[in-house]
């Protein structure tokens, strides 16, 4: 409900409010003449921090409660956009309370990486469909959701080989002995040969169980009836989900690689399947980055940055109706990742707030002192992805699930990116090193007559300045300096200036800031994505709203004319 209304106020669904008053306040806006009003106040880049339970609205002279139903009546949008975002907040709240019925709250402050990144159960910070996940009925929750923990093997299809695109690191047979096991690989083969299907003609494909279910009996059963699929049963290592649902960490050796797998479920405001495109050109955006970062000395030394290489896609029916329903995109493990006394937490962990009603950093800030360890976390998890963008013109989707805060003890140490095949971007004439690039139309025919802000080449360094705002600092440190605020009594305004003091000395110490200028950090309104009004289909194609800059005036940030 909070998180409903504070992203109606946010994206002026009820109308423009006041911006300008600091602190806390009270919200009031009018929907067709009825008043409403809630307690909160302002927080970083013009975000309402709403209380929860004060969201109210005036009926025959009294306030009375609203609820999620009574908010997304008022909301403007076609009836039906609103009846589907209605449906989709029940899943949200049916699947938080089986949550909190089956798998009550603990303390997650000493899990290994995968359980944890399981057991970030909070979803989406600001999208009020954080748990939509439509499609799913109780049972596929417990048996497939991240919070239940169960482990399961991938389903595995023979597919006719013109209907397969691979992009592999090695042979067909190497490959899968590796991923699969030998023995796993050896029960697939005799498994096909009973089938009468030749290795030649035929190629292996995961598919995750829930959306083999889904498809079996529907659009893939005419080529399953043809002769072209062949369903083989399950086969090779138990697998769990991570937060995201369709990103699998291996659960008998978390070291080994995750998969990541096409499932046609809807979930915030995307259909989890897979962009056609993206499969194959995964493992070359993955060495792509891997050499910008090898080629940098401050990416070993004082800016430390690794990522989780995505090295394998194989994706069916590439170009058909199937496109991207039946695709697995394969990636190195951040346990794999780890040095000997290291640990890891998805950045999302550090917003969280445990069972005993204390965040999850409570431990290391009372340890390390909260301003020391704050500006710690901001040199060690800011500034690389900082520097990737200023330095090299890359921006990465770096918000609290892509990134991977390794520390020791809780001391931040150094940061790890992951998820990169269509959350990429980058503008030809800003690269530091254009020869690096990929030759993107040999890829695929998509890229040969693509227009600019299609796929992963940007139009302006100002598109790689809105991605980095809303991943990095809207959507993901602005609930870090929220968190501070409320538990440490710390002002906003106190942590973001520590924010652009380091990004700052980052430009001076680098000779960054015609680069920097060029992208224009230091304008006073700035771009931020409208994600419920994209829900609802509302304003427009770019489905963005103008929004307070938290690092405004700060002139090495802005431009020269700002």
């Amino acid at each position: 409900m909070r998180q409903l209304t504070a992203a109606a106020l946010y994206e002026n669904l009820f109308g423009s409010i006041d911006r300008t008053v600091r602190g806390a306040q009270g919200f009031e806006w009018s929907v067709d003449g009825r008043a409403w009003r809630s307690r909160g106040r302002l927080g970083a880049f013009g975000r309402p921090r709403l209380e929860a339970g004060t969201v109210e609205w005036r009926t025959a002279g009294e306030w009375r409660q609203a609820s999620i139903a009574d908010i997304v009546s008022a909301l403007p949008g076609p009836e039906q956009a609103r009846a589907q975002l209605g449906r989709e907040l029940e899943q949200t709240a049916a699947l938080m309370r089986w949550n909190c019925q089956h798998q009550p709250r603990r303390d997650r402050r000493h899990l290994a990486f995968c359980a944890l990144d399981a057991a970030i159960d909070e979803g989406h910070p600001y999208h009020p469909c954080f748990k939509s996940r439509t499609g799913f009925d109780e049972a596929d929750h417990r048996a497939y959701g991240p919070e239940a923990g169960n482990s399961f093997q991938l389903v595995w299809l023979a597919v006719a080989r013109d209907l397969l695109h691979l992009a592999l690191p090695d042979s067909e047979d190497l490959f899968w002995q590796r991923e699969i096991g030998v023995q796993g690989w050896h029960e697939l083969r005799r498994r096909s040969a009973a089938l009468g299907i030749e290795g030649r003609d035929f190629g292996l494909m995961p598919i995750h169980p829930w959306q083999w279910r889904d498809l079996s009996e529907g659009r893939l059963k005419s080529l399953i009836q043809s002769g072209r699929v062949y369903y083989l049963g399950t086969a090779g290592d138990p697998y769990r989900a991570s937060q995201s649902v369709r990103s699998l960490t291996n659960a008998r050796d978390p070291r080994r690689s995750g998969v990541k797998l096409a499932m046609n479920i809807v979930n915030t405001s995307t259909r989890r399947t897979i962009e056609p495109h993206s499969v194959g050109t995964a493992p070359v955006l993955s060495h792509w980055l891997g050499e910008v970062i090898d080629s940098d000395p401050l990416f070993r030394g004082d800016c430390r940055l690794d990522i989780l290489r995505e090295h394998a896609g194989l994706i069916m029916d590439r170009d058909g109706p199937l496109g991207g329903e039946i695709a697995a995109i394969w990636r190195e493990s951040v346990e794999d990742k780890l040095a000997e006394g290291e640990a890891a937490a998805p950045f999302n962990a550090l917003m969280a707030v445990e069972a005993d009603g204390r965040p999850f950093i409570d431990p290391w800030v009372s340890r390390y002192g909260v301003m020391e360890w704050l500006d710690r976390l901001i040199h060690v998890a800011l500034l690389p992805v900082w520097r990737l963008l200023i330095a090299h013109g890359i921006a990465t989707e770096a918000h609290g699930q892509n990134m991977v805060l390794v520390h020791r003890d809780g001391w931040p140490e150094r940061l790890i990116l992951r998820d990169f095949h269509d959350s990429l971007e980058f503008v030809p004439d800003f690269l530091a090193d254009p020869a690096l690039a990929p030759d993107f139309e040999t890829l695929n025919p998509d890229y040969r007559n693509a227009q600019p802000n299609q796929y992963y080449w940007m139009q302006r360094p100002e598109d790689l300045r809105d991605l980095f705002v809303d991943c990095v600092f809207v959507f993901s440190l602005s609930e870090i300096s929220h968190l501070v605020q409320s538990f440490y009594g710390i002002d906003e305004r106190k942590f973001w200036q520590r924010v652009a003091r380091q990004l700052s000395a980052c430009i001076t110490e680098h000779d960054l800031g015609a680069r920097a200028a060029r992208l224009g950090f230091g304008t006073r309104e700035i771009l931020t994505e409208s994600l419920l009004a994209r829900k609802l289909g509302l304003n427009g194609p770019d489905f963005q709203h103008e929004v307070p800059n938290a690092l405004a005036g700060l002139s090495l940030l802005a431009r020269e004319n700002a």
